[in-house]
């Protein structure tokens, strides 16, 4: 079945992982990427040296960019437009539903979404971990650990690598609570 998927990694300034500091987004529509987008985001708050080491996005560089309520104007049409899809999706599932309630965005209260590792964890189980660069060098997709572009790009890769190996998507898609903060259970 073609479907349109929206794959999504998110950059956090700090250990509360309820901000954005960056995020990119790949669209997979046909069985191929036909779109990217980046953007780094003004998280209005504090950023914990280890994020900034981690991600290399400093206070500076997201000073004049948009905040997340004024990111989300632009960005809610591609989100809407598809199954949305992360690599250890829990987290970036959860920054986002947390973004969307500390802005008093309301978006939808649930919405439909997989995760490119525990596909990974099922499909791939003689791998030594499912991390996202343990996938990328098995698989030979070029990565930039942390690049929030780079890294939404490889588990759009990483998507294709399953969906042309005959995976079963129907199987690993989930519905995320976006108000309590947690995949529904059921």
């Amino acid at each position: 079945m073609n479907r349109r998927y929206i794959i999504f990694d998110v950059e956090t300034p700090n250990s509360r992982n309820d901000r954005i500091s960056a995020i990119g987004i790949t669209i997979v529509e046909n069985m191929k990427i036909v779109k990217g987008y980046y953007c780094l985001v003004n998280p209005e708050c504090h950023f914990d040296s280890f994020n900034i080491q981690l991600t290399g996005i400093t206070p500076e560089m997201v000073k004049d960019k948009p905040n997340f309520k004024e990111l989300w104007k632009m960005i809610e049409p591609i989100m809407n437009s598809g199954i949305l899809v992360a690599h250890n999706a829990p987290f970036d599932m959860s920054v986002l539903g947390k973004c969307l309630r500390d802005y008093g965005i309301m978006w939808m209260a649930q919405t439909k979404y997989a995760c490119t590792c525990a596909i990974a964890r099922k499909t791939l189980p003689h791998l030594p971990n499912h991390r996202l660069n343990t996938l990328c060098s098995y698989l030979g997709i070029e990565l930039q650990h942390h690049n929030a572009a780079s890294d939404s790009n490889a588990a759009a890769q990483i998507l294709l690598y399953y969906l042309t190996n005959g995976v079963d998507m129907e199987k690993y898609i989930k519905i995320y609570d976006l108000v309590n903060i947690c995949t529904k259970r059921g």
